[in-house]
């Protein structure tokens, strides 16, 4: 026992001092939850003084959603001063492409292949009587008749103003077929090989899965039975893909290189003087990256600045940091070698300089027309002027996305280069559709009845002995 406390009250005191502990935690409780109440007061306060705000909530940015809208011919600005003739050679090349193809194959919003069987065979009876040209320039290889190529297109087809979410206007850039200087061997550490395409790399189309993916892709190589995604540029250019007999020619210059990986087609140059063409053949499946905007962020360029001329003058300047900024873009090209002077399209045809139109096919088929106005770069000082004509979509590209995007195929040599490096402006295009398929765009098909339009279209068919009844 200790002396001076009485065993009940120090029973007592021991309770107490237990006790004191949680009854100091519940007074801090309330203390704040007191503190909490009291700022919600006045935060409630404070809304309710405040007027409120007349600026429009901030949504999350919308997702790409092609739009159609209805036009005539006469609101496609410069559409009389075009020469169609020259277009049409680069349809009937679209239009042999779907001669293979079986008619109830989907060209989504343009019906299907069937849709367009009547429009080929006129097509290909209008060009029976003049010449393909053999280029754009030489009038001695051009068609003759433009006007009736033009009655052709007046005809067969209705526009349609295509718009991103109710937005007409996009991007428009152009690329070329690059000429190289190469070899067939390696002969100095410098030079960069040209890969076939490897024997793993697996190619996915995603829209035969889910519908909503048409158009889409991703590529990678199978690993324990799973799909794994393919090496990088990094990974590639430090040698991964070497000792498996890939290289089909080595280019003396890495940034000549690049920039073929980037146009995806071109030609290159033998000391002996033989030309060895090659054309894309798929990619490691990696996302694209533009260096030119990294460049511009990074303050490496001012802005408007980062043209294909600009950025190869800084590589050159800088080769080690170029380097390492090329292999940002981790996407990686594979190729193939071709036959012919132009370069293969990703609809399989050649393409037309200065006709053929890169397009994102998840928003627009291959193989239709467009009526494009942009505008081109001046070259050697001049200015910048209108570009207004009739396209085919042909093509695509990585760095093509969007329902209101182009890339203009411009041809081969250096002054396509000098236009394409530098070509990079807002503007807008026209889908042009067979006219049964913009009448049932616009609700006015009416079942076994054969309306005005299509009354037309058979005349302009027995006119040029087609058989075929365009609107059956």
């Amino acid at each position: 026992m200790v002396a001076g406390v009485h065993p009940e009250r120090r029973l007592i005191t021991a309770k107490t001092v237990a006790v004191r502990p949680a009854l100091q935690r519940d007074i801090g409780r309330l203390v704040a939850l007191g503190i909490i109440l009291i700022a919600v007061v006045a935060v409630v306060y404070v809304w309710r003084l405040t007027p409120p705000s007349t600026e429009p909530p901030v949504s999350p940015e919308q997702a790409d959603a092609r739009q159609l809208k209805g036009a005539t011919f006469g609101q496609l600005r410069g559409w009389g001063a075009d020469d169609h003739a020259l277009t049409l050679v680069a349809f009937q090349r679209s239009c042999a492409s779907w001669r293979k193809a079986p008619d109830n194959k989907s060209l989504k919003m343009a019906g299907t292949v069937a849709d367009w069987r009547g429009v080929c065979d006129a097509a290909r009876a209008v060009a029976a009587n003049v010449q393909e040209p053999e280029d754009e320039a030489g009038a001695a290889g051009k068609l003759t008749d433009k006007t009736r190529a033009r009655a052709f297109f007046e005809t067969w087809f209705e526009p349609f103003e295509v718009s991103n979410n109710g937005d007409p206007e996009g991007l428009f850039t152009a690329y070329f077929q690059i000429e190289v200087d190469g070899r067939r061997g390696a002969t100095d550490p410098l030079q960069v090989p040209l890969y076939a395409r490897p024997p793993d790399l697996v190619q996915v189309d995603l829209g035969k899965f889910r519908a909503e993916y048409s158009g889409r892709s991703i590529a990678g190589r199978v690993e324990d039975g799973r799909l794994h995604p393919y090496l990088p540029r990094r990974r590639i250019d430090q040698g991964a893909l070497n000792d498996q007999n890939l290289e089909l020619v080595w280019v003396d210059n890495p940034v000549d290189a690049f920039f073929l990986h980037i146009q995806g087609s071109g030609r290159v140059r033998l000391p002996d003087g033989d030309i060895v063409r090659v054309g894309y053949d798929g990619t490691n499946g990696h996302s694209y990256t533009t260096v030119g905007n990294l460049m511009v962020k990074r303050g490496l360029l001012p802005p408007g600045a980062a043209s294909m001329q600009g950025i190869r003058q800084w590589i050159g300047e800088n080769p080690k940091a170029g380097a390492a900024l090329m292999a940002e873009n981790a996407r990686y090209v594979f190729f193939r070698l071709l036959d012919g002077d132009e370069p293969i399209g990703a609809q399989g045809v050649a393409l037309t300089a200065g006709r053929s139109l890169a397009v994102d096919r998840k928003f627009l088929p291959l193989g239709v027309p467009l009526w494009l106005d942009t505008t081109a770069p001046g070259i050697d000082g001049a200015k910048p002027a209108p570009f207004r004509r009739l396209m085919v979509a042909q093509d695509t590209g990585s760095a093509i996305t969007g329902p209101v995007r182009g890339d203009i195929y411009w041809g081969t040599g250096a002054h396509a280069g000098a236009v394409a490096g530098r070509m990079n402006f807002p503007g807008r295009y026209f889908v042009l559709l067979p006219k049964p398929v913009a009448l049932q765009i616009n609700g006015l098909m009416a079942k076994g009845v054969l309306l005005p339009p299509c009354a037309k279209l058979v005349s302009f068919a027995l006119k040029y002995n087609q058989r075929h009844r365009p609107c059956s």
